[in-house]
């Protein structure tokens, strides 16, 4: 789709100037009272010119670390742009968040409903108003999210690696795990790389959670994506080695009991290998949940107990050599 370009740099009456930054409020919505209800925005610019980036989080109202990634970003005293403009959004599914709800008051999920339209359901509309506001301003995307309800995520980077820009900012953000996943159809990152704004997500975590080691990987990618854009200051930091994924399985259960694992997401696992064993509720009758292909885990689910045909663990898959290389790889930095 088509999308009219707008200055990152203005926002309504206000003009930011080089080497400045505002916080703004854009209007989203009403509230039944008749209240005006809007997301907050933070811009940075840098003192020359350069490329305008987005930072979204929370585009899922329960999916808190990349909101605790962005907050910190913005008070951080090391992050002086050096060229271009950089535009913060913690919180996109204000109205979700409100409830601690993944959903809209709708019961819609807004990662189904871009590009959105400006008269349709409020889902729709709040889409519309993110794609004008915030990806209409902008080159290039990041996205940041964690695992579903009741789920964990080894931290990894999704997008549509056919795209060369997506590319660039995947092996910029400096995460070991690239998944090639252009995302479904009305999800914000396939919507907007498709309007012509390249964006990636990260996938990291829980729900309802600000998880230290989550929030760091965050902070790091994204310094990583402006120092390759030199618009910020300072090395990059790239991971041993990349592993590019072109294909990711759930195995599920085929028993009901309580769940032992033998591993935890970033782990690597060969077919057949042991993931976890279920049991009875009194400890007998012990089966084990093996690993379908070779590969490495990318979020286990959090619940201790499980039933026939629930998900219990994302395996991306990898060929047998990518396995070995990983191992030697761990243990080189092991004895560094």
């Amino acid at each position: 789709m088509a999308l009219a370009r707008k200055d990152p740099t203005v926002w309504g009456a206000v003009t930011v100037e080089p080497g400045q930054e505002i916080d703004v409020e854009v209007p989203i919505s009403e509230s039944y009272s008749g209240r005006q209800v809007s997301f907050p925005v933070h811009i940075k610019r840098g003192l020359l010119p350069g490329p305008a980036i987005f930072l979204t989080a929370a585009v899922h109202g329960d999916e808190l670390n990349g909101t605790a990634a962005i907050r910190s970003l913005i008070v951080d005293p090391e992050m002086r742009l050096l060229r271009g403009t950089l535009i913060m959004v913690p919180v996109i599914n204000v109205l979700g968040f409100e409830t601690h709800s993944r959903y809209l008051p709708d019961r819609r999920d807004l990662n189904r409903c871009f590009p959105g339209l400006a008269n349709g359901s409020q889902a729709s509309r709040l889409a519309r108003v993110v794609f004008e506001e915030i990806v209409g301003r902008c080159e290039y995307g990041i996205d940041l999210h964690t695992a579903a309800i009741r789920r964990t995520n080894h931290p990894n980077i999704r997008g549509d690696f056919r795209h060369p820009g997506v590319r660039e900012l995947g092996e910029a953000f400096g995460c070991e795990v690239l998944v090639n996943e252009p995302g479904p159809e009305g999800s914000f990152r396939r919507s907007a790389t498709e309007a012509g704004c390249p964006t990636i997500i990260l996938e990291a975590g829980e729900i309802w959670k600000m998880e230290p080691a989550v929030v760091d990987c965050a902070r790091r990618g994204i310094k990583n994506v402006l120092r390759r854009f030199e618009m910020l200051a300072g090395p990059c930091a790239s991971p041993p080695i990349y592993h590019w994924v072109e294909k990711t399985q759930w195995v599920r259960a085929n028993q009901a009991g309580f769940l032992d694992f033998h591993l935890g997401p970033g782990s690597t696992v060969r077919k057949g290998q042991p993931i976890a064993t279920v049991t009875s509720l009194l400890g007998r009758n012990p089966v084990a949940i093996t690993a379908p292909t070779d590969g490495i885990v990318l979020g286990i689910t959090t619940l201790p107990v499980t039933a026939p045909g629930e998900p219990v663990c994302h395996v991306a898959h990898l060929p047998a050599q990518a396995i070995a290389l990983d191992a030697a790889v761990v243990r080189l930095t092991d004895v560094a």
